[in-house]
């Protein structure tokens, strides 16, 4: 048996420097980003805390990889309750911006409790069909207690309303049940079902903002002043980076203000405009190399839990990363989704190394500690 010294050197040893590598070139890219765009507003505030929020992620990072991911799979839906227990608090005594009521004030800084679910739905679903003893694909009866699981906190999260964290939840947990296996005519039946809900969803789910925002992408190209405005001067900064971009600070579009969020969710309006196609080209395949990277550590974890993380932090990369770059270039509705690690925002950036926290811990716990 070796002492904690020798765990703590094995353990160091075993760091994926290519996933923090990736980890540093997109925090890099991110706070960079943010001094650039900081001709628009004060960016000096915003790009200073971006990174100060990057530096507590890694610590935080750090320190969520050293602990046993076993600790974290047994204590598995005291998480889970503890999440959906501040999400109670946020109805209760939530702070509300722009008719939403999402955050915790905590004097020092506003808590999203909705983003911490996202964590939380990883690791319970990941813990439940650790313990599952199913044989085979799954069916419709296989998934409803935990369907009836994650939902419990979805409600919540709907309620507040934040439809795009709702999204993101529920997809980072349909990849999860894929990973483990579905029957088709159960995948049928929910294709099916999703589809007849959509418009009782639209009608009496959404806010009327939120339809707005719906009808704004159907008809883009007919309002040019109304609620497609954003969208339609992120497209134009897009384009007019062309191939290699117009310079740091030297887009016109960002720089005189025509993009609203520059620095949240349109953040990469300002890179695509200043960093043209070869910028983007660079930060969606450092995006892919994360992604590839962590489906990787989940190939070659130990058991089943450790599979599962990998599958569900992949997944709510992917999520984030496809509907954030959708709707600013207007192949989706705006959801006001971030892009991880390069929208500003300190609940958002947590949340993602809090993610890629547990994906080291499965790598570095890829094999037995105690050395024969």
């Amino acid at each position: 048996m070796q002492n904690p010294s020798d765990r703590l050197r094995i353990l160091v040893t075993r760091v994926d420097w290519v996933l923090m590598s990736i980890i540093g070139a997109l925090g890099g890219i991110g706070i960079f980003n943010l001094y650039s765009a900081a001709g628009a507003t004060d960016g000096f505030t915003v790009h200073t805390m971006q990174a100060a929020w990057f530096v507590v992620g890694l610590g935080i990072m750090a320190v969520l990889a050293m602990v046993d991911y076993r600790v974290i799979e047994r204590w598995a839906y005291i998480i889970f309750g503890s999440a959906v227990f501040l999400l109670v608090l946020v109805m209760l005594f939530g702070t509300e911006l722009n008719g939403s009521k999402r955050w915790l004030n905590l004097g020092f800084f506003l808590m999203q409790p909705s983003e911490l679910l996202k964590i939380a739905v990883i690791i319970v679903t990941a813990r439940y069909f650790h313990d599952s003893d199913h044989d085979g694909p799954l069916g419709l009866i296989d998934l409803i207690k935990p369907t009836a699981i994650v939902l419990s906190g979805v409600a919540f999260v709907i309620i507040q309303p934040d439809l795009g964290t709702s999204l993101i939840v529920l997809g980072i947990y349909a990849f999860m049940v894929f990973f483990e296996g579905m029957r088709w005519q159960s995948m049928l039946i929910i294709a099916l079902l999703t589809l007849i809900s959509l418009p009782f969803g639209y009608f009496f789910g959404m806010k009327e903002y939120q339809q707005d925002r719906v009808i704004a992408f159907l008809q883009i190209n007919d309002d040019h002043l109304g609620d497609s405005w954003q969208v339609r001067q992120s497209v134009i900064a897009f384009g007019s980076g062309r191939v290699w971009g117009k310079g740091s600070r030297d887009g016109t579009q960002i720089q005189q203000g025509f993009v609203p969020e520059h620095e949240t969710d349109f953040a990469s309006a300002n890179w695509g405009e200043e960093h043209g196609f070869m910028g983007m080209l660079l930060m969606l395949g450092l995006f892919m190399a994360l992604l590839l990277r962590a489906l990787w550590i989940s190939s070659n974890a130990r058991d089943r839990f450790g599979a599962q993380v990998g599958v569900g932090v992949a997944a709510l990369f992917f999520t984030h990363i496809v509907v954030n770059l959708g709707m600013v270039t207007g192949m989706l509705p705006v959801v006001g989704i971030t892009l991880p690690l390069i929208s500003y925002g300190g609940s958002s950036m947590l949340t993602m190394m809090l993610a890629l926290g547990l994906l080291l811990n499965v790598h570095m716990r890829r094999l037995p500690l105690v050395s024969r």
